[in-house]
């Protein structure tokens, strides 16, 4: 499917989150050709329904706008996929589905003469279940990799069990961006970004919150924020059971400490010091030469993914920072990270769009979807990942699948609410307490 100035382009992009909705409406802006004139690039954006899927202050928030908008469960985008006809379609899901997606599409696009170019990857810092999530998403055509150090993590999986690694395509992170830092605000401001499942448990997460107060305290001369990601009962990519909002209720904190939303960009605009425990914040930060901290005060470990930032210069405690310790970033290990600090984010994209069209304009089209995953390869894996999305073996719709050609009606709006908001709750109050229960 050639593309020329004449024709517009069209370019869907599955997400299931904020967080992913907010990478893969970006991520299709910047691969799709001739990026930069949007008026020739139409993108329709499909929410996947379930329990993160985004509030509309979260869309707000996010920033990234769509030419349509809608919700959908995993069946009626596959049904619409049959009647659309897209040039690429970005699927920004976890792995399992991803998986299910490419498996679906496949049984919709059987026959068809020419289908959409298949784009997937990671929202951020891929820093555990590396040959799961990969194996996974392996069956697209571009599996993006955020960094150097990703795409040959990447290759080396894909060849290790065999697999086609020739969709691994180097890029970055597509949400980087802003001014380059040019020395301290007035007044220093110092920003401490949140995320929603890491640390997980009361203690940690008050102990960092006790951390950042006090460090307000001792430095009243600065401004010290608590950059939150979600209000109590919105979910983001990772559940939170135990909100910092929750935990600041009733606490004496200092004229100087308060709670911030909004987008990351506008809050790193005015930020002199960016501390985190693993948030892909920190690339952010990097990325415009930010003074950047990674937190060792509960340990260097793989479940907090501060693991990843090994060799960085940027790992330190609060100790250290109330000290005035401040740290300088390694250039070596950012130039692996995906972070184009030097210049070089104008060029990240453009072997992932030299791909693209060297796709869409295939002779014949392109060819079935191919899964390393089949039910002959992961019999007792694969018929599992595809039934959580109503799913059989083979990628064809169980039946009794919710039906993609009936819109929901009032009652059915009010029940998918409802569910939602029991499950929330019951995540955000009921788990925990079970949870204390048990260690009693």
């Amino acid at each position: 499917m050639p593309v020329s100035a004449t024709k517009s382009l069209r370019v869907a992009v599955l997400a299931d989150s904020d967080t992913r909705w907010k990478w893969g409406a970006l991520t299709a802006k910047r691969l799709a050709p001739g990026e930069g004139d949007d008026s020739d690039v139409r993108l329709d954006g499909y929410l996947l329904r379930g329990r993160a899927t985004p509030t509309a202050r979260q869309l707000q928030e996010v920033g990234v706008h769509a030419d349509s908008l809608r919700e959908v469960t995993a069946v009626e985008f596959l049904r619409e996929m049959e009647r659309q006809s897209y040039d690429i379609l970005v699927l920004s899901l976890v792995g399992g589905g991803v998986q299910a997606m490419l498996h679906g599409l496949r049984a919709a696009w059987a026959g068809r003469e020419k289908r959409p170019v298949v784009v997937t990857g990671y929202v951020g810092v891929v820093y555990e279940k590396l040959a799961d999530g990969l194996l996974l998403r392996h069956g697209a055509d571009l599996v993006l990799a955020n960094s150097r150090q990703d795409a040959e993590r990447f290759r080396a999986v894909y060849d290790g069990v065999g697999a086609d690694s020739g969709a691994v395509t180097e890029v970055a992170l597509p949400f980087l961006g802003g001014a380059p830092y040019e020395g301290e605000h007035r007044p220093c401001t110092v920003v401490f970004a949140a995320q929603p499942s890491v640390p997980d448990s009361r203690k940690d997460r008050a102990y960092l919150l006790d951390r950042l107060i006090q460090h307000a305290r001792r430095h009243p001369e600065r401004e010290v924020l608590l950059k939150l990601r979600s209000k109590p009962g919105e979910h983001t990519t990772h559940i939170e059971e135990l909100p910092y909002q929750k935990l600041v209720q009733g606490m004496d904190v200092p004229a100087n400490f308060r709670l911030v939303y909004g987008h990351m960009g506008e809050v790193l605009d005015h930020t002199d010091l960016l501390v985190t425990i693993s948030s892909t914040a920190a690339l952010e930060a990097l990325h415009r030469r930010i003074p950047t901290v990674v937190l060792t005060d509960l340990g260097i470990r793989e479940t907090l993914g501060n693991h990843h930032f090994v060799g960085s210069g940027c790992l330190a405690s609060w100790d250290q920072l109330d000290a005035g310790h401040r740290p300088v970033a390694d250039p070596e290990w950012v130039a692996r990270q995906g972070v184009a600090a030097d210049g070089s984010y104008a060029t990240a994209f453009d072997a992932g769009r030299e791909r693209i069209a060297k796709l869409l304009a295939r002779p014949g089209g392109l060819p079935p979807l191919n899964p390393y995953y089949t039910p002959e390869t992961a019999p007792g894996y694969l018929p599992g990942i595809l039934a959580r999305h109503h799913l059989g073996p083979d990628g064809v719709p169980l039946p009794g699948a919710p039906a993609a050609d009936k819109a929901p009606g009032p009652v059915r709006q009010i029940v998918r609410r409802a569910a939602r908001g029991a499950y929330r709750h019951g995540v955000q109050r009921v788990a925990p307490v079970i949870r204390r229960m048990g260690e009693l």
